[in-house]
């Protein structure tokens, strides 16, 4: 698979197949995800790749805290709501994953039952957690670096016929994760990134998420 396939074929997976992902997988795609590119060589990153029954306690920590109503309180600070063009991606990807999944607009209960899935890392069988340390705060410079080595994960770990999802709500109770992995609290958790063999026969899986045209997106200077 050269770049140009694997950047297209890229998507996030919120259905895994219960079979573990091996150290040595892992550690391969590490390896080479590692040479993304970061500001002035800083490399702020550090992993934390979790599986197992200490994943195992994570998802529940998560969903016991979500269930009793307890307000998260992420290290990193996430934009609450969208407006203008960006809402409108939003909400067409919702759409299209709601109908897949069979969820109507006011089934609070399934919506609820959905959200929680997230909470557990869409039942992944292993997690990447990527964290950097505090000192490296105002972070903007190490923010870009982080999504490089998320995105460098992604493709890395389709070389191993594995899926990826990049998202937020298995960090959103830091404390939980705190509680289970040794990070100390000079650290902040940065991102996750649920990783495991998809089940492409979960509908969530199907969903197609669309990109804008250049002419929308780009303008060109001084090309002949």
């Amino acid at each position: 698979m050269n770049i140009n396939e694997a950047i297209k074929k890229r998507k996030s997976i919120r259905g895994y197949k219960p079979d573990t992902v091996s150290k040595k997988t892992l550690q391969n795609i590490i390896e080479v995800a590692i040479r993304a590119p970061s500001a002035m060589n800083t490399q702020p990153w550090e992993l934390h790749i979790v599986t197992g029954e200490i994943l195992d306690k994570i998802k529940k920590g998560n969903i016991d805290a979500f269930t009793a109503g307890n307000l998260p309180i992420p290290d990193i600070a996430l934009k609450k709501n969208y407006q203008d063009i960006f809402k409108m991606r939003q909400v067409e990807i919702g759409i299209q994953l709601f109908k897949l999944m069979g969820i109507e607009r006011d089934d609070h209960a399934k919506k609820n039952k959905w959200m929680q899935r997230g909470f557990r890392f869409f039942d992944a069988p292993a997690a990447i957690i990527l964290t950097y340390d505090k000192i490296l705060d105002p972070a903007f410079l190490s923010f870009f670096d982080m999504g490089g080595l998320a995105h460098a994960i992604c493709l890395c770990a389709l070389e191993h016929n594995l899926g990826t999802c990049i998202h937020g709500q298995g960090i959103m109770y830091p404390n939980i994760i705190r509680e289970h992995v040794g990070i100390p609290d000079s650290k902040k958790i940065f991102i996750s990134i649920s990783i495991g063999y998809p089940d492409w026969e979960f509908s969530a899986n199907k969903v197609e998420s669309k990109r804008e045209s250049l002419e929308n997106i780009v303008s060109w200077y001084g090309f002949k």
